[in-house]
Parts: C-alpha cells; sequence; structure tokens
C-alpha cells in the first residue's frame, strides 16, 4: 500500500534573515477584539508554534548527538592507531585510502561538535526569549539557528545511509527533454529548477554548468546539465534516474517528459584509469549547428557508445577534459551496474540508458494536483512544493528503498 504525505495545512513562511519585523504563522481566528488584540492573538498563536518546532529540533539534536560524537571520536581514534603502526610508503593506494577516511572520521567528529553547538545556540535564544517575550527578534534568531540544526542532522543521518560506493562524492545531472515540443521544453526546464531550488533549500552549492535551447526565444529547455558540488549529492539523487513525466489532462494522452542521468562529480581526485585514445571519436557539434555553442566538445566511446558532451568550460580544451572526465564516471558506473572490475569489459548490449529506465515520478497537473513516484509507492498532495524543491521525502524514500534490498 502507498505511503501517503500531505503537505500543507496551514500558511507557513520562512523568517527573513534580515532583522526586519518578525514574521509569524497566522491561523485563522474569529474574534471580536480590536485590531490591536487580534495582532496579539495571531503573533501569541504563531509564537507557539515556532516555540513547537525548536523545541523539536533540539530535543532531537540533544537525543542524538552525545552518542554520535563519543562513538566518531573512538572510531577516528582506531583510525589514527591504524595509520601510525601503517608504513605509508609500502602501499599508496592503500595509504590513500587510509587518510581519506581519517579525514572523514575527523570531518564527521567537526560536524558533530558543530551541530551540538547549534543546538545549545538556539536552545540559549530561545530561553532568553522567553524571560523577555516582547522581543520577538530573538524567537527570529533561535528560530533561524534551530534551521540550521535542522540541517545538519539531516546531513548527518544521510552520511550515515549513503555508504555505497560513489555515494559520498558530488553529482553531475544531464536533464533532457523527451522531445522538441514547447510543452515538453518548458516541462523540462521545471525540472531543472526544481533540483536547483532542492539544493539552494540545502544551503549548497549547484550550478547550471550547460543548458540548450532549440526555440529561438529561449523560452523552455532542451537539455541541461547540473554540476551539484557537495558530498553526498551522488548518493541522494541516485535516485532521481529515469523518465519524469507530466500528466496534463484527465485521461493520459497529454503527456510531457523529460530524462534524468545522474552520474558521480569527483570531488577528490578524478578516476584514476586511462582510456585509450583510439577508443575515442572527439567532435565539435557547432561545425554542423551553429545554434551549438562554438566552444562544445562531444566525446564517443567506441567499444560502449556511450557519448557525453561539454560545452560550459572557457575553452574546447577544458570542455574536452571535462568531458572526459564525464566518461570515465560514466564507465565506472556503468561497470558497477554490470558488477565487474574492468571498464574494458562493459558489455555495450546490456547498458541501459535513462530513457529506457522505468519511469520515475509521475506529475499530475489536473484535477487531484499530486506527484506519485514509480519506485517507491510514494504519494504527495503537493505539485506546488515538490516543483518548488521540497523533494526530501521522495528522496529519502529511494534512499530507504536502496537500503532495505542490499540488506536482503
Amino acid at each position: 500500500m502507498a505511503a501517503k504525505l500531505t503537505i500543507g495545512g496551514c500558511l507557513w513562511r520562512r523568517f527573513n534573515r534580515k532583522r526586519t519585523q518578525s514574521r509569524f504563522l497566522l491561523f485563522s481566528v474569529r474574534s471580536s477584539h480590536s485590531m490591536d488584540d487580534m495582532d496579539t492573538v495571531y503573533k501569541q498563536l504563531g509564537l507557539f508554534s515556532i516555540k513547537k518546532k525548536i523545541k523539536d529540533v533540539v530535543l532531537k539534536a540533544e537525543m542524538l548527538t552525545p552518542n554520535a560524537l563519543e562513538l566518531e571520536e573512538e572510531q577516528w581514534i582506531k583510525q589514527e592507531e591504524t595509520m601510525r603502526y601503517f608504513d605509508l610508503w609500502e602501499d599508496p593506494t592503500k595509504s590513500d585510502k587510509i587518510l581519506l577516511e581519517l579525514a572523514d572520521r575527523a570531518k564527521a567528529v567537526d560536524s558533530l561538535k558543530d551541530l551540538k553547538y547549534k543546538a545549545e545556540e538556539a536552545k540559549l535564544i530561545m530561553q532568553l526569549g522567553e524571560m523577555d517575550a516582547i522581543d520577538y527578534s530573538l524567537f527570529e534568531q533561535a528560530y533561524d539557528s534551530s534551521l540550521d540544526v535542522s540541517r545538519s542532522l539531516h546531513h548527518y543521518e544521510m552520511s550515515k545511509l549513503l555508504r555505497d560506493q560513489y555515494d559520498a562524492e558530488g553529482a553531475c545531472m544531464v536533464i533532457k527533454s523527451g522531445s522538441q515540443d514547447r510543452k515538453s521544453q518548458i516541462w523540462t526546464e521545471q525540472i531543472v529548477s526544481m533540483y536547483i531550488k532542492w539544493a539552494e533549500k540545502l544551503g549548497q552549492n549547484a550550478r547550471v554548468a550547460e543548458k540548450c535551447s532549440v526555440s529561438s526565444n529561449n523560452n523552455g529547455v532542451y537539455s541541461a546539465t547540473i554540476e551539484f558540488e557537495f558530498e553526498f549529492a551522488y548518493g541522494y539523487l541516485l535516485g532521481e534516474r529515469g523518465v519524469h513525466r507530466l500528466i496534463t489532462s484527465s485521461t493520459t494522452s497529454e503527456v510531457c517528459s523529460a530524462t534524468v542521468d545522474i552520474i558521480p562529480l569527483f570531488l577528490r581526485a578524478s578516476p584514476d584509469f586511462e582510456v585509450k585514445e583510439e577508443d575515442l571519436i572527439v567532435s565539435y557539434p557547432a561545425k554542423e549547428n551553429h545554434k551549438l555553442d562554438a566552444r562544445m566538445v562531444r566525446i564517443q566511446h567506441i567499444p560502449s557508445g556511450i557519448t557525453v558532451e561539454s560545452s560550459g568550460e572557457r575553452n574546447r580544451f577544458a570542455n574536452k577534459i571535462k568531458a572526459l572526465n564525464r566518461l570515465k564516471a560514466k564507465l565506472l558506473v556503468i561497470a558497477k551496474e554490470q558488477k565487474i572490475s574492468d571498464v574494458n569489459t562493459i558489455n555495450s548490449k546490456n547498458i541501459v540508458e535513462p530513457w529506457n529506465v522505468e519511469e520515475t515520478r509521475r506529475y499530475v497537473s489536473k484535477g487531484q494536483k499530486m506527484v506519485v513516484d514509480k519506485k517507491t509507492g510514494l504519494e504527495i498532495l503537493d505539485l506546488k512544493s515538490v516543483l518548488d524543491g521540497n523533494i526530501g521525502p521522495l528522496l529519502g524514500a529511494h534512499i530507504g528503498m536502496r537500503r532495505s534490498i542490499d540488506t536482503i
């Protein structure tokens, strides 16, 4: 049975970080009081809700942080002891792995200490606000701090779940329109915007590295490449691979679609294997199509049939390097899917392209505007919220499904 999640029920607005007049949740209240009394009622109701949200986040942080910090510090000490007794020059590959694991453990310890500090800060500010309830700006500060705590908690919890190969890397997402008609390209642009807004809500860096539109007025997007330059982006977004369909009428005859492909964006070091020059066909598409960026470089890998492109760098040389790195990342992902250790043994006949993957998600814009995730069965009864970047529940459901499969 599909799990259902309803988003909404009240009007909510995030505080502006500028120290202007505080904004609070507004509930519909019937009263015969004066306007001044009504303002007081609104503020009291909003204040109650805000205080509860802050307390819930702080309580969760206080329950998780001490034990998690103790465990991470123990693992850090063990890792340091391993490094102390290991000859780093004996096996460079293993040495690199040990050093990376030590750095990850140190980063986890620092993150938990910062999380503990932020939770204490939010709690203290709220206590000060309760001593002087008229100063609503203190609750605004406490709420802002609690949002930072909530983001840090979520990131730490996800990092414990995302332990698969490449999960900790950044992500390169290629989004393509299912057809060249205007509606599909406008839909593709909405999908691009959805992922950018999601990253912004996380406070993370994502940039549209490339964008191509076949229409003269740039209304809509035919293809776009987004680079998510932060840790665990690949693990978060891996489940998004596949076809995203928009249903625009009560019958399923009117459908717009976009395909999403996702590969790792290596943040620390590029893949350490070479691709033979004779296996590559390098071309410059702008020579045949003047509408394309003159700097675009396309690389086809002959043995696998894979084709990658890059046009977002300053010159063709830089784009060739970027395209080659994307090719290597894609070959590594395919080798993992085919459960082989050598990319040179990839079977081209068994490569599954994104448009051939099962439908990932269906977005319904007529009638009951909702989003149905076809992989997990999760339904969200708020299309606008999802397109505004609130895709956390969908990503979490994918991650949970991956973990349950791995434990079987």
